[in-house]
């Protein structure tokens, strides 16, 4: 029997291994083309290791952040990401301590909604959105984290409720003993009784935000603001050739960032994950 499972495990760790490999081969690619010249990329050599007729250094990668306003959109792809993601960690670490704590039917309809949000397609409200944004200015870097923030609730509110059903509630009335108002209990004994969820909350929003292309491309003037998911198609040269390098380059260049957070993190995404399941 001992050996029927090595010989499962074994099987079982192949499989694996070769789908990683087949998850990991597009990246490799990418990363791979993105040391090359443009007639090495274009032509069969693209599935061949860089060699020197076609190795060009890091010549892609200064053109990427050097040409259609890398910087510029990194700032925008930054300052979104960060806003949105504090706002929502506060207003859905809130929410769930009101709805778990408050026991009514207003919560539980409010909670139910949230996570009724969740598995509402974008696409059955995308052009009603776009609507709206313009017509309440919602349309800059600079406020469209308030969208942002309605559709990264239900996960977020999801993930706190859990959590907080297994805060013990005997720590927040000792807390109300000592003279501490609602707002403080929350922020000086809950909040970091709250940390594993923060971090795991956290990193899965932000790499959703990072990347995503569909949402600001709907709000934002493409002519004034770009993220830079939305940057990486405007590599075109002249008759509408696409730069093949410098795209690759400015691919490894936006995943690069959420792919090293992501490594240092992930023992705190499993954490948190495991931190809500509880039953309630």
């Amino acid at each position: 029997m001992e050996k029927k499972n090595t010989f499962l495990n074994i099987i079982f760790a192949i499989l694996v291994a070769i789908v990683a490999v087949i998850y990991m081969y597009p990246i490799i690619m990418i990363l791979l083309n993105s040391f090359k010249t443009e007639s090495a990329i274009s032509t069969n050599t693209v599935f061949e290791l860089p060699n020197a007729k076609s190795f060009i250094g890091l010549q892609n990668f200064v053109t990427a952040i050097t040409k259609q306003g890398f910087l510029q959109s990194f700032f925008y792809s930054v300052f979104i990401t960060v806003t949105s993601l504090i706002a929502i960690l506060i207003c859905c670490s809130m929410c769930a301590y009101f709805i778990t704590r408050i026991r009514s039917k207003v919560s539980s309809v409010l909670y139910y909604l949230f996570v009724f949000s969740m598995v509402v397609p974008f696409q059955m409200v995308m052009f009603t959105l776009a609507q709206t944004a313009d017509t309440l200015k919602l349309n800059t870097p600079y406020n469209i984290f308030v969208i942002y923030l309605g559709f990264g609730a239900g996960l977020a509110v999801f993930m706190f409720a859990g959590f907080m059903k297994s805060v013990p509630i005997e720590v927040e009335e000792a807390a109300m003993i000592d003279g501490c108002n609602p707002l403080q209990t929350f922020f000086l004994i809950v909040l970091p009784i709250l940390k594993p969820t923060i971090v795991s909350v956290g990193i899965l929003e932000a790499m959703w935000l990072w990347n995503d292309y569909l949402l600001p491309t709907l709000v934002l003037d493409i002519k004034k603001y770009r993220t830079i998911p939305m940057l990486i198609q405007y590599f075109r040269g002249s008759f509408g050739k696409v730069e093949m390098g410098p795209m690759m380059a400015s691919i490894v260049l936006t995943v690069l960032p959420i792919v090293v957070v992501y490594v240092f993190a992930q023992k705190y995404i499993i954490k948190g994950m495991t931190s809500g399941a509880v039953k309630g």
